[in-house]
């Protein structure tokens, strides 16, 4: 009989493609892995790997029973889920990636009010990028995650994946308190064409975003500095170095030496979507969750 946990073992393998880097996503030896690879090589009777320069890639058998063992992988998760659906018990251990601004803003308060209201659950928490976060839950490595796309920009999400809107968040042009905007209750993209921004770098969804912004405007934003860090962005604009757009949520105090201007046309929001996959839809852990992060979730 096929072994479930080399099964998972060898899908992993193959959607990191070597034997290490799925050893690290799973929380394993590379040795524990590579074992459990021979056993189901030994079960199958077939080699299921194949050494390509420095790394690994599934025999045509190990493709087919990947392929086909990621529907069953799928199917015993559900039967899981729906056993502890029937107990009515919110317990277990639920794998939790999200954004950081989420993260602070978000998740530290939902995973402390969750952590008192169901003693018999524990959760562990990461922080990805939104793309990487729906690969994760997609390929069954974290069972909930925080992503977020802007204006009417959806997220690519597989159909086995299910989403949940937790809540939209405005983000707001914060600028030097000596800036000329500084007095103004709201600007649009046309008061800013000249300005030099600091921003997320190329390929992140908040500059993309940025840019969007400008449609309409016959221009690109100018970018004079990037950071990764929303708190980086208010400590060079605290030092009159440029202007940033910060969303809301988890955002850090602003001090004396900043302004936050609201945005029209557009107004830049973004949607924060829970992202689980549809065979553990009926996990009352899962479901404890998702209630929790809509219940304490922006506006």
């Amino acid at each position: 009989m096929i072994d479930l946990a080399a099964l998972a073992a060898l899908r992993a393998v193959d959607q990191h493609g070597s034997v290490v880097a799925a050893a690290d996503a799973l929380g394993f030896t590379p040795s524990a892995v590579s074992q459990q690879v021979k056993r189901l090589e030994r079960q199958a009777g077939l080699g299921l790997l194949e050494r390509v320069g420095r790394g690994v890639m599934l025999t045509s058998a190990g493709r087919q029973l990947v392929d086909d063992g990621g529907r069953l992988l799928a199917e015993v998760e559900r039967i899981e889920a729906d056993l502890h659906a029937s107990s009515g018990t919110v317990a277990g251990h639920v794998r939790l990636t999200t954004f950081s601004t989420a993260m602070r803003g978000l998740v530290a308060p939902a995973t402390r009010r969750l952590l008192s209201e169901h003693p018999a659950l524990t959760v562990s928490l990461t922080e990805e990028e939104p793309w990487e976060a729906v690969d994760l839950v997609a390929q069954g490595h974290v069972d909930v995650a925080l992503a977020h796309s802007w204006g009417d920009v959806p997220l690519a999400v597989p159909d086995h994946v299910t989403q949940t809107v937790v809540g939209h968040d405005v983000a707001d042009v914060v600028v030097h308190r000596d800036h000329r905007l500084a007095g103004h209750a709201v600007v649009t993209p046309h008061d800013l064409v000249d300005e030099g921004w600091i921003a997320t770098p190329p390929g992140t969804i908040c500059r993309e975003w940025l840019g969007r912004m400008y449609d309409g405007t016959g221009q690109q934003p100018r970018i004079a500095h990037q950071s990764r860090e929303f708190d980086s962005h208010l400590a060079l604009v605290a030092a009159d170095l440029g202007i940033a757009l910060l969303p809301r949520l988890g955002r850090a105090p602003l001090t004396t030496d900043v302004v936050a201007v609201e945005v029209t046309d557009p107004v830049p929001t973004r949607t924060i979507t829970a992202l689980h996959r549809r065979s553990t839809a009926s996990s009352p852990a899962v479901r404890a969750v998702l209630d929790t992060l809509v219940a304490l979730g922006p506006a």
